[in-house]
Parts: structure tokens; sequence; C-alpha cells
């Protein structure tokens, strides 16, 4: 990271921030603004980029309208934490779950606005967000009014000022800047009609699907599956044939988002597409869809010749919950790859049937640690006393890890062996709290 690089963060950075902490002793009038500003005028647009961002948001990083790559949903085994399913082309909450908040007083937003019309592309667009997200006064009108000029520069950070804005008013301005001649300014039109989540605008977005760039094409698909209606099934599918591998990976998201059991037959279909990338992002929406009719296409995919796209049908194949999903997984404790072997633990004790403690009690002696408290932690979620056994003999097991799991699993099971089981362990491997008996799913 470069020097100038770095001192422009740690101005942004500690200037965005402590107006969150503290907005009504804030320090950041609007000189303090301006002078970061007419840095980030001068910075390269790397520089700029990144401190620009800070400055909307200094939790979460991204940008909008930017070529990024995309961000696939990875999903992780329990007990780790589950990320929520994500995979829009930048980087920003949901549409509809955003929190209307702004980290500046009104005399810093007064800098922002002042350079709306700056020649700095990165300076307008930074200012445009910041004023959009905080849902400055006056905002619509000075977006809107922007999105009409001549300049195709100026028209781009009206439609970034609009699809942070979140105003359903923008509705009809953004669908019309879908059409515009610049492609930025589509790219960004289509994240803003993704945010209003306004089904008029659903023809309009199914249109830029014939975009000629692959960004405004990603985009579009993007909002489409933020919309979350079934009239978006039809362009959605269409657009997993499209030419460029991350708007078909971002299409099979977004049909996983429809929770909708017509999407198996093309999200099957997109499993054997060419670019691992989407066949993952298929996978994943596959469990999103939580269907058994699933199981077939998904046990296909756990041979894939890519692990991520193994992990990730693993975790699918636990999300269906479906006893028909216990061979496959079975046979991908065995994987070569370890993240797929704790993966397909941790979805059969997702899917709870007794029909995997065979191949469970044998993960419990994979080569590595994390298989095998996967393995244990789905015993405990099975209740099989089929498996006390197996767990008694996890209990002597060379790492404490595994032997705490143990332990708490046979905690789980109602029979006495195990109940004796845990009353023997040793000091430091029983539970921190008194026996209980936990259900992850009811």
């Amino acid at each position: 990271m470069s020097n100038r690089l770095v001192a422009l963060l740690i101005l942004a950075v500690p200037l965005a921030a402590s107006a969150q902490v503290a907005p009504r002793r804030t320090q950041l009038d609007s000189a303090k603004v301006a002078d970061l500003l007419s840095r980030l005028r001068s910075a390269d647009s790397v520089v700029c980029q990144l401190a620009g961002n800070t400055l909307v948001n200094p939790w979460n990083v991204g940008s909008l309208g930017d070529e990024m790559p995309l961000v696939t949903p990875m999903p992780r085994p329990m007990p780790r934490p589950m990320p929520m399913p994500f995979a829009a082309p930048v980087m920003m909450s949901r549409p509809g779950g955003r929190m209307r908040f702004s980290y500046y007083q009104a005399s810093a937003l007064g800098a922002f606005r002042a350079v709306l019309r700056d020649q700095s592309r990165c300076v307008r667009n930074t200012a445009a967000r910041v004023l959009g997200r905080a849902g400055a006064t006056g905002a619509y009108e000075a977006f809107a009014s922007l999105l009409r000029d001549p300049s195709a520069g100026l028209r781009e950070t009206g439609a970034l000022g609009l699809a942070e804005l979140d105003d359903s008013r923008a509705a009809r301005p953004l669908a019309d800047a879908l059409t515009d001649r610049e492609p930025a300014v589509r790219a960004a039109a289509a994240v803003g009609l993704g945010r209003l989540e306004d089904a008029s605008t659903i023809s309009a977005l199914a249109a830029a699907l014939d975009d000629a760039s692959p960004l405004v094409r990603r985009n579009a698909v993007w909002a489409l599956g933020a919309i979350e209606s079934r009239q978006v099934r039809e362009p959605l599918a269409r657009a997993l044939k499209d030419a460029d591998s991350d708007v078909r990976a971002t299409a099979a998201w977004a049909l996983g988002k429809l929770e909708d059991s017509t999407a198996i037959g093309p999200l099957g279909d997109a499993l054997k597409d060419r670019d691992a990338n989407v066949r993952q992002a298929a996978a994943f929406a596959l469990g999103q869809l939580e269907s058994k009719s699933s199981v077939a296409p998904l046990a296909t995919a756990l041979k894939d010749a890519d692990p991520n796209v193994r992990q990730t049908a693993a975790w699918a194949l636990g999300q269906t919950e479906s006893a028909a999903a216990v061979e496959g997984l079975g046979a991908a404790l065995k994987d070569r790859d370890e993240d797929v072997r704790e993966t397909a633990a941790w979805a059969l004790g997702e899917v709870q049937s007794a029909d995997a403690v065979p191949a469970l009690a044998g993960a419990l002696h994979d080569s590595e640690v994390d298989v095998r408290v996967a393995a244990a932690w789905a015993l405990g979620q099975i209740e099989s006393p089929r498996g006390v056994e197996p767990l008694k003999e996890a209990m002597r097991d060379e790492v404490q890890e595994v032997r705490r799991a143990a332990v708490w699993a046979l905690s789980q099971i109602d029979d006495p062996r195990a109940e004796d089981a845990v009353a023997n362990a040793a000091e430091g491997d029983r539970l921190r709290r008194p026996r209980t008996r936990v259900r992850v799913r009811p």
C-alpha cells in the first residue's frame, strides 16, 4: 500500500467514524470535509475510490457501478456462522433492509453538496453517495437534475445518488436511464431500481438484459433478483445463458432468492456450466430453495472437479434436510478436500437421519481436526443411540476440541450409556454449562 493511500485512509477513516460515534459533538465541520475532498481530487483514482468508499460507509467498504469481481456465496459448515447469501455486483446491504441514517451533520453535508458537479468523477460520485445515503434535504431534486444533464459524467453522478437515496419517486427517472447512451449511467440506474424493489420496473430491467455492457446486464439481473417476484423467473432463466459468466452466476443467485421450485430445472442445468463460479452459485441457489427435488442434481455436483462447487453442493444438500441426501453426503466424507468433508459432516447433522451414523462414525477418525469436530457435532444433532459408542471412543481423541465436541454430542443423546460417559468425562473435557438438549431445527 502506497504512503499516499495510507495517509488518505488515515484521514478518511477517523473522519467518518467519529461522525458515527459522536454525531452531536462531531469535529466534522464543512472545512474539514472540504479539505479532505480537495486532497482526494488530486489523488489517483484507486486512492480516491478507496478513501471515498470509507467516507460513504466506513464499516462496509464497496463501490457502486464500477467493475468489480462478482462476490459469490461461500457457505461455511456449522458450528461456524453461516453468512447471508450475497451475490450482488457491488458491495451493499440488501436493498429492502438498509437503515436510513447519516454519519454527518448538516454543515458537513453542505461541503459534499458543493462538489456534486466537481470535475473529479470520484469526488462528485463520493459526494452523491454520501448525500443519498444520508437522505439529505433536496437530494432527490439535485440528483434528478443531474440525471438530465448533457454531461454523461454528471448523469452518472445523478444515477448513483438516486441509487443510494432509496426514494420511490426515482423509479421513473431510473427506468428511463436504463436507455442512456453511457454504460456507467445504465449500470448505476439498474442498481437503484433493485434497491427500490418496484415490480413496475421489471419490464425495463428485463429489457436491459440485452444491453451490450456485461456490467449493465449483471446489475439488471441483480436488480431483478432483489425484487423477488415470480414475474422475474423467465428473464432470470434466460440470463443463465448469458455470454458473461458473472451475469450467469448472478442469475443463479437471483433464482435462489425466489424460493420457487420451478427454478430447479434451470439451476440444475447451470450446474453443468463451464465456469466453476456459476456452478457454485447454482448449487448455492438450489440450497436456498430447500427442496427435496434438488437432491439429485446436487448429489451429482458432489463429484464436480472444483472443490468449492463440491463444498457448496454439500451445504445445499444439508439445506434440503432430505434423507435421500445421506448417501451422497456420506461418500463426500471421503472427499480429498478437507473443507468438503467438514461441510458434508455438518450437512448430515442438518439432515438428522440415523442412517448417517456409520459414515459419521468413520469421520471421527479423519486426519483433520475440524472434520472430526463436525462429525461429532452432527452425531449430537442426530441424537441416535447408535452414535453413543463411536462418540465414547472420540472422547479419547488426542485433541481436546474433538473430545469436548464428543462430550457435547453425548449430552444430546437420551441414553444411559451417554449419560454415564458425560458424567465420567475428564475435568477439562466436561461441559461448561449444565447439560441441556439443544436442537438447531425443530
